[in-house]
């Protein structure tokens, strides 16, 4: 019975810390259009879309994607506190790890990266933008007027 009881408390104190259950990293699936379009990303990460890679919850990023024949894009990757990472932060209020809070912390347990997937659609070269219609008017030149005699 003392087992029993001690490998519940053991299971609960555990639960509450987001490094264990949730881990240190997280894959990032990254989509991109037209298929086998070159990634790198600005923590060292390269492939062909689609892919999947591997990063630390806790650092932001950004991609570039790229295909000859296509404007390049660019987007960040932020980080933030996800449900799951609330949920093993309060574990560790609640049950008192003040440890395990630390270490989500620094670890970024807490963390999800979004966007989670990144979908990036490239443009063909070469397509002309569509113009704002910012509401101004263009500026009118002025008219000579005819000389009066």
């Amino acid at each position: 019975m003392i087992r029993l009881c001690l490998v519940v408390l053991a299971a609960g104190l555990l639960s509450g810390c987001g490094s264990i259950t949730r881990g240190t990293s997280e894959d990032v699936a990254i989509n991109a259009q037209p298929e086998g379009t070159d990634i790198r990303t600005s923590n060292g990460h390269q492939c062909q879309t689609a892919c999947v890679i591997k990063v630390p919850r806790k650092d932001a990023f950004t991609v570039i994607a790229s295909k000859p024949g296509y404007q390049t894009e660019t987007v960040q990757v932020s980080t933030e506190v996800s449900g799951g990472g609330a949920a093993g932060m309060a574990g560790n209020i609640l049950l008192g790890g003040v440890v395990g809070i630390g270490v989500d912390a620094v670890t970024g347990a807490a963390l999800d990266h979004t966007p989670n997937p990144v979908n990036i659609v490239l443009e063909p070269d070469g397509v002309p933008q569509i113009p704002v219609d910012t509401g101004k008017k263009p500026d009118a030149k002025p008219r000579r007027s005819a000389p009066v005699s």
